[in-house]
């Protein structure tokens, strides 16, 4: 069905949620403008870019795409955790019991790249770099731009401006808008291990590494290029932290003290240290997620979460996809190819997605800071570990009854608030099929308990 548009959809942001959704939406023909802050050529993109890393939820919508293989050749597949201790003992914690399922590491950077490549091929969709998006008039649907003072007029907007969305600010000022934000106390530092000789890995290159140091850790991803991209979780204040830090000999003696076997590898670790940047973590919510079909918020700019999960990027590719298939939905549409597309349509497509994805935002932002106290406190732990195995164990022996809460998240796109209420009951699983077993015994797991426990809170 051929849609009238008077003016573009105007994207704001052009990272990950943007390009996606400028390219899928430019493949069906509308015609969209986006407007990005950053230059279209970044720089210094090591000390900036960080790796993230791409589930099946991700790949469901570069797949809708049609370019995944294409993004993919730039991606590494992690297979599982590879723990660090003190003492510098690696131990590896697999993410599935399936040896086919894995994540991907990816850099946002890179993936951007190629995501507004493609989508630049399009004649109907205009990037404008270098101009970011001061407010919105949202009586009259027109941005008011930061570096270029113009006023641009749009069909709708569509607000993929992240975590401190200036789509959003402008909704905040609305009647009846809900809006908070939650910091950790912690925040983070990239830094980086180079690859060895001929782009060689020095560790695992298959693993997300994760050195858990009780009140703060570091995680690294791997790069195509050999390296990986570091990145520390630490206070802001205390007698560990960021503001304790300030000297080099501190830096250094530090990471020698509780990072050793990396500290090896890290030979540009102080000048990374005191030229990146510190970032802090935040979690924003806001509700609704639109207004009167002409501004909707999608990805961060609707619900930032914090990293734990591994989520971020995908949480935001799923609501590109969930938005571009209100789009489709043909029973949204006019009901005559004559009759403009307005507000009214605009409204009931964001009304939908809205119910489609506002509980699942919700989940999966507290599900990630229940992991950052879980990877940072607890994949050490000797209990953690068995009840690791133990999980493995019940999906070998119940696969299509027991399916572990990080399953669940990460290798299928069943909704997030589903997954937080297995995971929930999967918990109380374990914990009776543990309890007594203080050698943490395998064998003396009771699979007939097992069978009656998941009968009893999984109805399976």
């Amino acid at each position: 069905m051929d849609i009238l548009l008077n003016k573009p959809i105007t994207i704001v942001g052009g990272g990950l949620a943007g390009s996606a959704l400028a390219l899928l939406l430019g493949q069906k023909g509308f015609p969209i403008q986006v407007i990005e802050k950053r230059p279209k050529q970044s720089e210094n993109i090591r000390a900036r870019s960080i790796n993230l890393a791409l589930s099946d939820r991700g790949v469901k919508t570069l797949t809708k795409t049609g370019y995944v293989d294409d993004i993919l050749k730039i991606a590494i597949p992690m297979k599982g955790r590879m723990i660090h201790s003190l003492d510098s003992v690696q131990t590896f914690q697999a993410y599935s019991s399936d040896s086919n399922k894995h994540l991907y590491s990816v850099s946002r950077q890179l993936l951007n790249d190629r995501l507004r490549e493609h989508t630049e091929k399009l004649e109907n969709v205009k990037f404008i770099f270098s101009d970011a998006c001061k407010s919105i008039d949202l009586k009259q649907c027109t941005i008011q731009t930061q570096d270029s003072n113009q006023t641009i007029e749009a069909s709708t907007i569509i607000g993929c401006d992240g975590a401190f969305s200036a789509v959003r600010g402008s909704m905040v000022k609305l009647d009846r808008q809900d809006y908070s934000q939650s910091y950790l106390k912690h925040g983070y530092k990239e830094l980086c291990i180079p690859s060895g000789p001929n782009q060689t890995f020095q560790i695992d290159k298959n693993s997300l590494h994760i050195w858990p140091r009780g009140s703060f850790m570091m995680i690294a991803l791997p790069n195509i290029d050999g390296s990986f991209t570091c990145t520390l979780f630490f206070p802001f204040d205390g007698p560990l932290s960021f503001s304790s830090l300030d000297t080099r000999e501190k830096v250094d003696q530090f990471f020698k003290d509780y990072f050793p076997d990396a500290y090896k590898l890290m030979p540009d670790l102080l000048d990374d240290y005191f030229e990146n940047p510190t970032s802090s973590l935040v979690t924003v919510k806001t509700e609704p997620y639109h207004y009167q079909g002409k501004v909707v918020l999608v990805g961060d700019a609707a619900h930032a979460i914090v990293p734990f999960y591994g989520q971020g990027m995908n949480a935001a590719f799923e609501d590109v996809l969930e938005l571009f298939n209100c789009f489709e939905d043909k029973s949204l549409y006019p009901s005559s190819t004559d009759k403009p597309f307005d507000n009214d349509h605009f409204n009931n497509i964001y009304k939908k997605y809205q119910e489609n994805r506002k509980a699942n935002s919700d989940a999966i932002a507290e599900m990630a800071v229940e992991n950052f106290f879980e990877m940072r406190d607890h994949v050490g732990d000797a209990l953690f570990l068995f009840k690791k195995k133990v999980e493995h164990l019940l999906e070998v022996k119940f696969p299509s009854r027991y399916i572990s809460r990080y399953e669940l998240i990460s290798f299928s796109t069943q909704p997030y608030a589903y997954a937080q209420k297995i995971g929930l009951a999967n918990q109380q699983i374990l914990n009776e099929l543990v309890k007594g077993n203080d050698d943490y015994n395998i064998e003396k797991i009771d699979l007939v308990l097992a069978d009656q426990l998941i009968k009893k809170y999984l109805n399976k």
